[in-house]
């Protein structure tokens, strides 16, 4: 039986003559400090190409340029075609290969960084999928660029790799925002609710007062709420409380407890443990600290 850190790799690596891999070494700074890449590469492949991973410490982008392909990932299975995109996370169980009945030409990176994980979560906020890109030369282009650079290696291609695969990660990420219609178009009901916390958040705003307002349940608030605006209801009441305490922390005299009743909280010690919880020090010590 397979243990959950045991790496798994296999494949068949039937790809053409002028295919490209290349193998990276990262140096320290770039491990502890950038994204970087681990290999990349532009294979044109022919059946029965496939590669199977699990527990792999990195994360992959494979763009299609031509051709078809497939991936199962997540219990799903994918088909892969022209100017699509797919991007996972190669600690899960993943194969990706080439079907009988036509060849597929990919560009390919393996990369990773501190932030890495982070992005993909956001990536897969609401679900896997795969990516049609609007603008297929961009990531054609960059993947090609890097591709270069790291074949002329010098003192600036990692710096410079960075930022080119966090443009790539911010292309997808805005891609999975504008694709998905139910989370791009809020409803006006949702804006709503959102525009009454950011105008009245110092008064007592209850589920039953949205439910008035709104003629929903809170339920069905709840849920939507979260769903379309990524948190709760009440985290984002904190947050808007939270912002205006900070402004009065640096710019007003009021002491910690008059500011927790301005922020419109009336119990001073759950203002500064939920203070403590998002800034990592207690208001005092944050005021200290622009004040110095």
């Amino acid at each position: 039986m397979k243990t959950k850190t045991e790496l798994l790799e296999r494949g068949s690596h039937t790809w053409s003559e002028d295919s490209v891999r290349l193998i990276l070494t990262p140096g320290t700074t770039a491990k502890t400090t950038y994204f970087y890449t681990q290999e990349i590469g532009y294979f044109k492949t022919c059946h029965p190409y496939f590669s199977e991973r699990q527990n792999l410490d990195s994360f992959l982008i494979v763009y299609t340029v031509s051709g078809k392909g497939f991936l199962e990932y997540e219990g799903n299975t994918y088909t892969l075609k022209k100017g699509q995109c797919f991007y996972i996370n190669c600690e899960e169980h993943h194969m990706y290969w080439t079907g009988e009945d036509e060849d597929w030409e990919i560009l390919w990176i393996h990369f990773n960084g501190n932030s890495a994980l982070g992005y993909y979560k956001e990536f897969t906020r609401n679900g896997f999928r795969i990516l049609d890109l609007r603008d297929d030369s961009l990531i054609d282009r960059t993947l090609r660029q890097m591709i270069s650079l790291h074949k002329k290696k010098n003192l600036t291609t990692e710096i410079v790799t960075s930022n080119l695969i966090n443009g790539i990660l911010t292309e997808l990420l805005v891609l999975t925002a504008t694709n998905n219609a139910d989370t791009f178009l809020i409803p006006d009901y949702i804006k709503e609710i959102a525009r009454e916390i950011d105008k009245n958040f110092k008064t007592d705003l209850s589920l039953k007062y949205f439910e008035e307002m709104t003629h929903r349940s809170r339920y069905h608030i709840l849920k939507e709420f979260k769903k379309y605006i990524g948190v709760t209801i009440n985290e984002y009441l904190i947050t808007a409380r939270i912002t205006y305490a900070k402004e009065l922390l640096k710019y007003s005299e009021l002491p910690v407890g008059e500011i927790a009743f301005e922020c419109g909280m009336n119990n001073v010690t759950h203002f500064i443990n939920l203070f403590k919880a998002r800034e990592g020090q207690t208001p005092l010590v944050y005021r200290k600290a622009w004040r110095s």
